[in-house]
């Protein structure tokens, strides 16, 4: 088990915290709980509910739809902000590639922080407009390769 310290210098080196005053990361690890994957093993699967965001911490993960894989995250990658906004199914399955070791966080949790710390929602606002942007030059790549 990590100790609070340990998840701040983590927290701190995610694009989502990185803005963060550690104080604010100090209240955030405080309520993060710690999970780990085996290899091969599925943490959640597409059109599961979902209320929880992941940090890793260390190990790799697969963003899939069956055999079509997404994108591969890895060491201070975050996954599912989505899904601790809005409270609609999972859009991909997540699968460890190796072991894995995350950071989760509620939404409850999320929301009372945001509530508080309104540099906590600036930044998945960050996050979520990159993901964004990622995804409409994906498109416009795909389209200019038809």
């Amino acid at each position: 088990m990590l100790i609070t310290i340990e998840k701040v210098i983590i927290l701190k080196r995610v694009s989502i915290f990185s803005s963060i005053s550690d104080e604010t990361l100090a209240q955030l690890a405080l309520v993060m709980s710690e999970e780990e994957l085996d290899s091969g093993e599925q943490l959640f699967a597409k059109g599961d509910l979902g209320e929880d965001m992941y940090v890793i911490i260390s190990g790799k993960v697969r963003a899939h739809d069956g055999e079509t894989t997404y994108n591969f995250l890895e060491d201070k990658d975050i996954f599912g902000e989505m899904a601790v906004l809005d409270p609609r199914p999972r859009v991909a399955s997540i699968t460890a590639v190796e072991p894995t070791r995350l950071l989760k966080l509620d939404r409850q949790s999320l929301y009372e922080l945001m509530d508080k710390h309104t540099e906590v929602a600036h930044g998945i606002i960050r996050v979520l407009c990159s993901h964004l942007r990622e995804r409409i030059a994906d498109i416009n790549a795909l389209n200019a390769a038809s």
